[in-house]
């Protein structure tokens, strides 16, 4: 299969100094595209948190628990950085407790709600099989923490990938019930992996500088792991229509409204409360 996206020869020799201090409209961009990488791992960590407790088996839940965990100790390397990168002295933890719904620039598949356990291992190979190819891009990045936490995040996601696009297959080629509702849940959230691909102009911006691949190059090979993936698990592929789009600018659903009133109300509640 062809590679595309950044490599080495390609990433110049722009100073991660340089990227920072520029112009103070350059590090809004910078600050804003190192939200979105942050951002749907925080939000796909908090829906699978949801799940502790309640997995169809013993070893599931533990499963769902440990790949919560692991996506939150992404968002928190993302964080921090984006919260050097902004430099007015807030941490990690406001950023992701003190910010209101239409500063999150997380996907809108990521925020969709957990329904039952085919409806979410749908939404985390779509996410995963894009994740994958995300970080292996940004290890090409002309600055270094991106390089570095891409690094450490990817070996993660490559595991996060295996594992769900095994459990596409499983229940796709398991019993009549498992097919329908892998089938359907296949279906519905089809309408979430448009916005994978889209660019806009910070996306435009990050590419030129480097820092970040054009994720239309990955259209195509994202498509073919999908269909591949279906066709082992007997899954007939989605049309495709009408694209949801918004969330990386600020647009949300309201379930990430809700998702956030949880997940944020202690913090709020007491916010000098210390651990």
């Amino acid at each position: 299969m062809k590679k595309c996206g950044m490599r080495n020869a390609d990433r110049g020799m722009i100073s991660d100094s340089t990227l920072r201090d520029r112009h103070p409209a350059f590090r809004i961009s910078f600050f804003d595209y190192i939200l979105r990488l942050a951002d749907s791992c925080l939000i796909l960590s908090q829906r699978l948190g949801e799940w502790c407790g309640r997995g169809p088996v013993l070893e599931e839940d533990l499963a769902l628990t440990n790949v919560a965990l692991d996506l939150n100790g992404q968002a928190r390397l993302w964080l921090g950085y984006a919260a050097e990168i902004e430099g007015k002295g807030r941490t990690e933890d406001q950023l992701a407790f003190f910010r209101d719904a239409h500063e999150f620039r997380n996907l809108l598949l990521v925020e969709q709600a957990n329904g039952d356990f085919a409806m979410t291992i749908a939404r985390q190979f779509y996410f995963d099989l894009w994740h994958s190819w995300l970080l292996n891009e940004l290890l090409y990045s002309s600055d270094q923490r991106i390089r570095e936490i891409s690094e450490k995040a990817r070996k993660e996601v490559q595991y996060h990938l295996r594992r769900s696009a095994g459990w596409v297959i499983r229940l796709g080629d398991g019993t009549e019930e498992s097919h329908i509702r892998m089938q359907h849940a296949a279906d519905e959230l089809w309408q979430f992996t448009g916005e994978f691909f889209e660019t806009d102009a910070l996306d435009n911006a990050m590419v030129q500088e480097k820092i970040g691949p054009d994720p239309r190059m990955f259209q195509m090979v994202w498509m073919d792991r999908v269909k591949s993936t279906f066709a082992e698990a007997t899954l007939v592929l989605p049309e495709t229509g009408w694209m949801q789009r918004g969330g990386k600018c600020g647009i949300h659903t309201e379930r990430l409204g809700y998702l956030l009133a949880e997940m944020q109300f202690l913090q709020r509640a007491y916010p000098d409360a210390q651990w």
